[in-house]
C-alpha cells in the first residue's frame, strides 16, 4: 500500500509541475517521452551519487549502481527473435 501512496504523491507532484508549465495532461507524445526520460535518469542520480561519494570512479559507480540495465532494460538479441518466430508459426 505504501508504494501506491508514494506513486500517487509523485503523480501529484508531476501534475503540479505540468500545471506550472501550462502543459495539458495527457501531455503531447514528445513532452511525455522527455518527461519519462527525466524520470529514468532522475532515479539513477542518488545511487550513482552514493557510489561516487564513496570514492568510486564514474565508470565503476555506473556499474555498481546498475544504471545501464535500469535505463535500457533487457535489450533484444538476435537469438530471441528466431525463437519467437518459430513459436508463432
Amino acid at each position: 500500500m505504501k508504494i501506491y501512496l508514494i506513486s500517487l504523491g509523485a503523480g501529484l507532484l508531476v501534475g503540479v509541475v505540468y500545471s506550472l508549465l501550462q502543459v495539458r495532461s495527457p501531455a503531447p507524445p514528445l513532452i511525455a517521452l522527455v518527461g519519462l526520460l527525466g524520470i529514468l535518469i532522475g532515479e539513477q542520480i542518488l545511487p550513482l551519487g552514493k557510489h561516487l561519494m564513496r570514492g568510486a570512479s564514474i565508470e565503476r559507480a555506473w556499474k555498481q549502481a546498475e544504471c545501464a540495465p535500469h535505463l535500457f532494460g533487457m535489450l533484444p538479441s538476435g537469438s530471441d527473435r528466431s525463437q519467437s518466430s518459430k513459436g508463432d508459426a
